[in-house]
């Protein structure tokens, strides 16, 4: 259990100023994949506790990853190596079997095991970074045996709406965390979004939030970054085949992660369609912002007007977009208060994890090519929104989803708990 000072001295790090993170990369060669998967860059947006909490008297951590030879256990590795996090020794890496091989820089070649119940009795923070249908199997079984204290973060989707099982943006809904053996791990695009959204909501109040998503490939794991990959060279390098001289397609790229050829092209199709018309992953926003706000994940009319505050009415459009790495959303939010542009920004500078990139004449606005990498969440391009007048604004966001999105925000609920 947590202790009140390692509390305090959690709530310190995670309030204090934060510098100025956008950190460009002209200049610098983009990381290859091994790189960008495993060795994330330090944004100074996001504080390392570990040595704080390790200062209050814990003892260092057993932590053990299931799936942590997939992406975002390899960004969760690579998360506890550049945030110091007080492992005991190399993360024990589970799979459905052992001896592959999981590369780290601090802890040099890890060997998998075989993942049973009994093989994590005892350990400290156990991260699921394996499928919704694992989760709903082993989550509760794991979590009964953990240390006192112990948790496990798991990064799918199965247990984000189960009542009992909170579901956390630390520096939004932290609190949460307390006495939990089981928390979720939001979807990316919510992760993002809310990091930009909740001061706003603090200061000015939500009414509407309308998101439309632009997604990496790598949202589809490995295989849909190789699939854009092949795509591009495909059609660069047989142009003749498959692209005439005016840019219209000849005939199909192949492809088989994404509904159609994503490469040289957008497609607003992200998950399964919904009966309202919507995709589940549009319908994610809307639940897991309700959720981590405060408010029943699922909208009631009736239920809702009988809450003391008002929820916010999401609605999300979710495109895949033909990049590699980094989510962006441009955003439209109608407040209760009026906002101007100039008060937005004065609510967003200092939230921990949130870098403000906002300058129009010096090209500075968030882009997946300076998100990539990094831990905050860019903002920018923030103005006031012609439709709803004085209380409404536009901006638009950039953030790494394997890492805010997912591996950072289980590393930083591991923080906030142990």
């Amino acid at each position: 259990m947590v202790s009140f000072m390692k509390k305090v001295l959690l709530a310190l790090a995670l309030a204090l100023p934060i510098a100025d993170a956008f950190q460009s990369l002209s200049g610098r060669a983009l990381a290859s994949p091994r790189r960008s998967l495993s060795r994330p860059y330090r944004s100074a947006g996001v504080r390392v506790v570990s040595a704080t909490v390790m200062a209050a008297g814990g003892a260092p951590l057993k932590v053990g990853i299931v799936g942590a030879t997939g992406a975002v256990g390899a960004e969760i590795i690579g998360c506890l190596e550049t945030r110091e996090f007080p492992c005991d020794g190399p993360p024990v890496c589970f799979g459905s079997s052992g001896g592959k091989t999981v590369e780290s820089e601090k802890w040099g070649d890890i060997t998998t095991e075989k993942f049973s119940v009994d093989a994590v009795k005892g350990f400290d923070v156990v991260f699921l970074a394996a499928s919704g249908d694992f989760a709903e199997e082993y989550a509760d079984a794991i979590g009964a045996v953990l240390a006192e204290g112990g948790v496990v973060v798991d990064n799918s989707s199965a247990l984000r709406y189960k009542d009992g099982v909170p579901l956390v943006v630390p520096e939004v809904n932290g609190d949460q965390c307390e006495g939990a053996s089981v928390i979720a791990n939001p979807n990316c695009t919510t992760a993002i979004a809310l990091m930009a959204l909740y001061p706003l909501f603090k200061e000015f109040g939500l009414k509407k939030v309308i998101v439309s998503t632009y997604q990496a490939a790598s949202g589809a794991g490995a295989a849909g970054m190789a699939e854009l990959r092949d795509g591009v060279a495909m059609a660069s390098t047989e142009g003749e085949k498959y692209v005439d001289g005016m840019g219209r397609f000849k005939e199909k790229v192949p492809n088989s992660e994404f509904a159609h050829p994503l490469a040289f092209n957008v497609i607003p199709h992200i998950d399964k369609f919904q009966a309202n018309g919507y995709t589940k992953e549009e319908m994610k926003v809307t639940w897991e912002c309700r959720k981590i706000l405060g408010f029943p994940p699922i909208p009631d009319a009736a239920a809702d007007a009988k809450l003391d505050t008002a929820p916010p009415k999401v609605s999300c459009t979710a495109v895949r977009i033909p990049t590699l790495r980094a989510h962006s959303e441009a955003i439209t939010i109608e407040t209760v208060k009026p906002v101007t542009p100039e008060a937005a920004r004065k609510a967003l500078t200092g939230f921990p994890g949130l870098a403000i990139a906002d300058d129009t004449d010096a090209g500075l606005y968030p882009m997946p090519i300076t998100s990539t990498g990094n831990y905050d969440v860019e903002v920018g391009r923030i103005r006031q929104n012609d439709v709803f007048g004085d209380t409404g604004l536009d901006f638009f966001i950039c953030g790494d989803q394997l890492l805010r999105g997912a591996a950072l925000n289980a590393v930083l609920i591991a923080e906030a708990i142990c």
